[in-house]
């Protein structure tokens, strides 16, 4: 449950059906309080756009740490990041879904994770104009204006990646990619390539992330004291220790101090 703070606002911008496939969501957050305030973005290996319309937002992960004054590509997110909104920050996140980042930009997430201006990875100046065009503009329009300034550049959907998409209910499985050869016709090796071709991490990342995400909803949607033995059993895990090292890789957090932090964690959902 989110902690309401007098002066910070966020929304979720829900999108039409016709970019469904490509857009999760938009998700705003203005800080006119007079304090910085800090959140945790929980990674979830999604890749996210976010444009900053007022006061710097400064991203850090581990020892790196980013200032952003205008728009830059983050993903895929395999760490947790602590965002911090000074005083007048306007912040515009755009949640790309499944291999849209990729009918955008290309297989640029290949060689890890990507934290660029958008104009690099396309070559062109065409967001730094589209910044100035957004800056003034009220959150619904802006999020309407960036739908529109995307279809130019969308190309249509690789046949390949079906073979993505047959896995994806597949994950939990004990060996997803061979479900998934077996569901398609192709190879593993295929499925494996492809995997990271279009969505930037592999097989075995996401089937990980899809069993430490069972636990976590199960521990946010629990009333009263955390069953952990139970936890792990219904997910799969081998033991206690392997639910704490999960947590520990994604949210830097033991399972105790999540449970009394989570207010603060933001999770992207698809």
């Amino acid at each position: 449950m989110e902690h309401h703070i007098e002066g910070y606002q966020q929304q979720r911008i829900p999108v039409s059906e016709e970019f469904e496939q490509i857009i999760s969501y938009f998700y705003s957050a203005t800080n006119k309080t007079n304090a910085d305030i800090t959140k945790i973005l929980a990674p979830g290996l999604q890749t996210i756009m976010v444009f900053s319309f007022g006061a710097a937002i400064r991203f850090k992960s581990g020892g790196d740490s980013i200032l952003l004054d205008q728009c830059l590509v983050l993903g895929p997110i395999r760490q947790p990041i602590a965002y911090t909104l000074p005083p007048a920050a306007d912040m515009l996140v755009v949640n790309f879904k499944d291999d849209a980042f990729y009918r955008f930009f290309g297989p640029a997430l290949a060689a890890g994770m990507v934290t660029a201006h958008p104009d690099e990875l396309l070559r062109e100046n065409c967001f730094d104009q589209l910044w100035f065009s957004l800056k003034n503009e009220p959150t619904d329009v802006r999020a309407a204006l960036l739908l529109e300034f995307c279809k130019p550049y969308l190309k249509c959907r690789d046949a390949l990646f079906e073979g993505i998409s047959a896995q994806a209910a597949d994950y939990l499985a004990v060996s997803p990619v061979k479900a998934a050869a077996q569901k398609t016709g192709q190879s593993e090796r295929n499925i494996q390539l492809n995997h990271k071709k279009y969505l930037g991490y592999s097989a075995k990342e996401r089937s990980r992330y899809e069993r430490f995400l069972k636990a976590l909803l199960l521990v946010q949607n629990h009333s009263g004291k955390v069953d952990w033995l139970q936890i792990v059993e219904t997910c799969g895990y081998y033991d206690q220790s392997q639910l704490i090292h999960d947590f520990k890789h994604y949210l830097k957090l033991s399972p105790g101090r999540y449970v009394k932090f989570q207010a603060e964690i933001c999770r992207v959902e698809a």
